[in-house]
């Protein structure tokens, strides 16, 4: 692999180690040793069935390497503009259809609608094959008994500016939905159901990637409500009747229709910071992951990095310079003004240029290895010594940008946006801080 010199084309060097990242959470490169054998086709049927934001990338990988004699059949649902697009021209065997995210529509409603469907009148004898990635909770979209599908993205919304954590989010989706929390494994009972995931969540738990349609939840109506609670948000009286009552409850660990049920994880957020620190090795530079499992606000967490990067800088401590430090995670964006636009992953990047101050050597790039930081067309941007002083030469106040929750535009503006478009797979939050 090419690999541009980190001290001649910082920018450019970052990027790299962020396309190696990505590349490494590719479905295509990690699905072949996790899938089972065919079932008996005298006997049994094999259903494909999943979500999220790799869903359509997963589909194709599993098509290709599926037996073309085997029979085969399912549906997956992703993100819009998120199907490959080798697969879109050239659909295969499992159909693959879009939704809306992080907010759900009426499309995602109609897709976790046909899931169900296909779920129901499984036998012991037919085989399931769960695709399951980030992104999946606002993607599969079926509410609870008597909540309205308007009240369900009402919920989502509150969620997404409240600033709670992934798994805080998810226990609350799980508990208002009809086929997350383990629900659809299920509807899919007696069949075998074997689930393949990429983790999009700090410590990979499966029951916290897109809300665990297929695995127990171990989380309870209880816990929906102490998280709704803590965030001050308010449910529709019957989506709290049924978490109060416990009529919500998931299914939990030990029963019976998880049984001989099996989950591989194909891809992790550790994995693609691996491939990115063996980029930045094979340059010559000495690089250090901090973590997997990095959560918090993001302009402060941007804050830390930043504290992390001027100590190497000017006292070469806790590590020696020139180096790579890596992490990864999912922080969060508590949304306190209207009208911004913007992500996690530049919203990091805005906190660590305003602590920065644009010290000499230091260059930052983070972004959310789905291609698309929020809802935005980036999936980050990129911050070096002179992002501050640019900006101030047309007028531009980072701290202005970042109290109205506009990241997006700040860095838009600096023409310092990175922009893969959708990357099909995705393992979360990436960031390289480059230090010479």
């Amino acid at each position: 692999m090419s690999t541009s010199s980190p001290h001649t084309d910082p920018r450019a060097f970052l990027r790299a180690l962020y396309d190696a990242a990505v590349a490494r959470a590719l479905p295509a490169h990690n699905t072949a040793a996790f899938l089972p054998a065919p079932p008996d086709p005298r006997r049994g049927r094999t259903l494909v069935l999943g979500a999220g934001k790799a869903g359509g990338a997963m589909a194709a990988a599993v098509d290709a390497l599926w037996p073309s004699d085997a029979p085969l059949s399912g549906l997956v649902v992703t993100r819009y503009e998120h199907v490959p697009p080798a697969y879109r021209e050239r659909p295969g065997r499992i159909e693959v259809v879009e939704a809306a995210h992080p907010v759900p529509d009426d499309a995602g409603r109609q897709a976790a609608r046909r899931i169900a469907e296909l779920a129901r009148g499984m036998t012991a004898d037919d085989l399931v094959l769960c695709l399951i990635s980030g992104g999946g909770s606002a993607l599969l979209a079926m509410p609870a008994e008597g909540v309205s599908f308007e009240d369900k993205q009402g919920v989502n919304k509150a969620l997404l500016r409240s600033g709670a954590a992934i798994d805080e989010m998810n226990c609350v989706r799980k508990h208002l939905s009809a086929i997350k929390g383990g629900r659809l494994a299920a509807l899919c009972a007696p069949a075998r159901v074997v689930t393949l995931l990429i983790s999009d969540v700090p410590g990979d738990a499966p029951e916290v990637i897109a809300s665990g349609p297929t695995v127990p939840d171990p989380t309870t109506c209880a816990d929906a409500l102490r998280i709704l609670a803590r965030y001050g948000i308010e449910i529709p009286a019957a989506a709290r009747a049924g978490l109060e009552s416990g009529a919500f409850e998931t299914p939990k660990p030990g029963d019976a229709c998880f049984a001989g049920n099996v989950v591989h994880m194909i891809a992790t957020p550790q994995q693609s910071l691996e491939a990115a620190a063996a980029v930045a090795r094979a340059a010559g530079l000495a690089t250090h992951i901090l973590s997997d499992e990095i959560e918090g606000e993001s302009h402060v967490v941007g804050r830390v990095h930043a504290a992390l990067a001027r100590a190497v800088a000017r006292r070469a401590e806790p590590f020696a310079k020139p180096c790579v430090i890596l992490s990864g995670g999912e922080t969060t964006v508590t949304v306190k003004a209207k009208g911004g636009r913007g992500g996690r992953a530049t919203e990091f990047l805005l906190g660590c240029a305003i602590a920065l101050q644009g010290e000499p050597g230091v260059w930052v790039l983070a972004a959310d290895t789905d291609g698309i930081d929020g809802v935005e067309d980036n999936a980050g941007a990129i911050v070096g010594p002179d992002t501050l002083a640019r900006a101030a030469t047309i007028g531009l106040k980072a701290q202005d940008f970042l109290d109205r929750n506009d990241a997006y535009s700040f860095f838009a503006r600096l023409s310092d946006l990175v922009v893969p478009g959708p990357t099909f797979t995705n393992v979360n939050d990436f960031s390289a801080l480059l230090v010479l």
